[in-house]
């Protein structure tokens, strides 16, 4: 409609208790966590790979991508299945919330509230911060050519 304000969709998964979304449009599907294989020669934050549907996928740890403590995820926990423009992501989150649809203008982006924390933005909702992740520099450039290199020599 003329005049209404942007709105984004994301999707809310909760990790160590906190609560992070990624857009909507880059989530393809959430499952029950599976058994992740080895991927050598991986970066530190790439867990390790799954087989999606007889493809590789390499499985980022968001607590590993944040710094939080290296925790195992237990048999409640789901794999977000997630696509940027270079490739598909599983992403381990110990509980998917749902999605919610807020006002773009409701997102602060990070640099303004601290430079230096990894989200692209945060939402203030009425029960607590959510934030909010670009997936497609959830990887850097470098980190993306290890996952290549390690998913072709081994995936």
């Amino acid at each position: 409609m003329v005049g209404e304000a942007p709105r984004a969709r994301l999707v809310v998964f909760r990790v160590d208790g906190t609560r992070y979304a990624v857009s909507l449009s880059a989530v393809e599907r959430a499952y029950a966590m599976a058994a992740v294989s080895p991927l050598p020669g991986a970066p530190p934050a790439v867990l390790g790979m799954i087989n999606l549907h007889g493809r590789p996928v390499a499985v980022v740890d968001p607590r590993r991508r944040l710094g939080l403590p290296a925790r195992e995820y237990g048999l409640a926990a789901h794999l977000l299945i997630a696509r940027t423009p270079r490739r598909t992501l599983a992403i381990p989150t110990d509980e998917v919330l749902g999605v919610v649809e807020l006002d773009a203008a409701a997102v602060t982006p990070a640099a303004a509230v601290a430079p230096r924390l990894p989200p692209a933005g945060i939402a203030a909702l009425p029960d607590g911060l959510l934030l909010i992740h670009d997936l497609d520099a959830f990887l850097t450039p470098e980190e993306e050519g290890q996952v290549d290199r390690a998913l072709e020599a081994g995936g």
